[in-house]
């Protein structure tokens, strides 16, 4: 037998993991064993699709829809998007302007690989959602990591950008509402920030994944702005607020000049998003759809209400207050520097899964941890009570 040594590039072997898949595992295991697990680790809605988007696949499938799409995706479902941006954001955007991709993630993949050439420097918060860290990675870009904390809301601002810039930087990141904080950025502070990213010629990307999932105020985009330069991103999903993750599905609104390589980019990688997804998609885009979304969005809301309260009453209330998505980023450097055998134990000892901080950075990593509210009102209640009982423990 001819002997054969595993030579595995070195970008794909210093790729790392997802924390929280691990976290997941371990909860999966410990149901298996017979155990109650209150699920607020995985950065996924608890609810189904919907039953239209279901039915509207069925049919698709029925029809014999289930060849390649165009690269950019079905021609009516980019006008539908348009005519939704028109209708709920009073934002002109051009179906032209508009790419269906395999989930957002394929969206920002794309986005970086147009743009990065080796040595090519990003800017982003830390923390931030992993992907974002490790496509810039894979690129062979440089990463500039700008720490934030709760003074900030977890979000870069102009100051930061004024005070921090360096040469050679090619994108801006953002994301509001962010993963893992939930908190969003004023649309006054975003334009701004695009407009400074644009007078040093580089690109600023918006992940408005979780856009329609915001509370004590109205969604909007930056695509609203009839100032936007030139140099705006912006990246979606059917994923978190139309409740279909299973279907990766993606979009992405970038400037005209870059669809041409974009379109060539998604022909070579994946050559389109997913024929029956699109379908569904165009159906959940229908005001009756939209309806029964709005009817969850207000169940998250309520769920964020309720997991924030308890946590005030029971003397451990994170620093802010998420203003969207469905996450709470929780300093609890008071307890551990060591999030991650923190989230161990906590899961071993009382059955509450959540999130290391350390999945999204490296700032005050270990001294924090993401809760998602993607589970009922009384499981987060139940959830506090068994949180604090495990806080009281390690004091002891």
């Amino acid at each position: 037998m001819t002997d054969f040594t595993p030579n595995i590039a070195g970008h794909a072997q210093t790729l790392q993991p997802f924390r929280v898949m691990k976290i997941l595992g371990e909860a999966k295991a410990l149901e298996r064993q017979g155990k109650d697990i209150i699920h607020m680790e995985i950065g996924e809605p608890d609810f189904e699709s919907l039953e239209c988007v279901h039915d509207a696949v069925k049919a698709a499938l029925d029809q014999g829809k289930t060849h390649y799409t165009a690269t950019l995706g079905l021609p009516e479902l980019r006008q539908k998007l348009s005519e939704f941006y028109a209708d709920f954001y009073r934002a002109n955007v051009k179906s032209d302007n508009i790419m269906l991709t395999p989930g957002a993630s394929s969206a920002l993949q794309l986005a970086l690989t147009a743009l990065l050439n080796p040595g090519d420097k990003v800017l982003m918060s830390d923390p931030t959602y992993p992907c974002n860290r490790q496509f810039v990675q894979l690129l062979h870009g440089e990463l500039v990591l700008l720490p934030v904390d709760a003074s900030s809301d977890y979000q870069l601002t102009l100051a930061h950008l004024e005070e921090y810039w360096q040469e050679d930087i090619k994108a801006v990141m953002v994301a509001s509402p962010s993963n893992p904080s939930g908190t969003v950025i004023e649309q006054d502070e975003l334009i701004k920030m695009a407009q400074f990213a644009a007078t040093k010629n580089a690109y600023f990307l918006v992940d408005e994944i979780y856009q329609g999932l915001v509370y004590d105020r109205p969604a909007e985009s930056i695509l609203s702005h009839a100032q936007r330069p030139d140099n705006v991103i912006v990246i979606n999903s059917f994923s978190k607020f139309f409740n279909m993750t299973g279907w990766r599905l993606g979009w992405m609104v970038a400037p005209s000049h870059l669809m041409p390589v974009l379109e060539r980019l998604g022909q070579n990688l994946f050559l389109c998003a997913p024929t029956p997804s699109q379908h569904g998609a165009l159906r959940v885009l229908e005001p009756d759809a939209l309806m029964q979304l709005e009817a969850r969005r207000k169940t998250f809301e309520r769920r964020r209400n309720t997991l924030f309260k308890a946590m005030q009453e029971a003397g451990i209330a994170p620093k802010v207050l998420p203003q969207g998505a469905f996450y709470l980023y929780w300093d609890v450097s008071d307890y551990t520097d060591n999030a991650e055998q923190f989230c161990s134990r906590l899961l071993a000892e009382t059955g509450v899964a959540i999130t290391p901080g350390t999945d999204f950075g490296t700032h005050k990593a270990q001294q924090h941890v993401r809760l998602a509210y993607t589970t009922s009102e009384k499981q987060l209640q139940k959830a506090v009570v068994k949180i604090r009982a495990f806080l009281d423990s390690l004091t002891l």
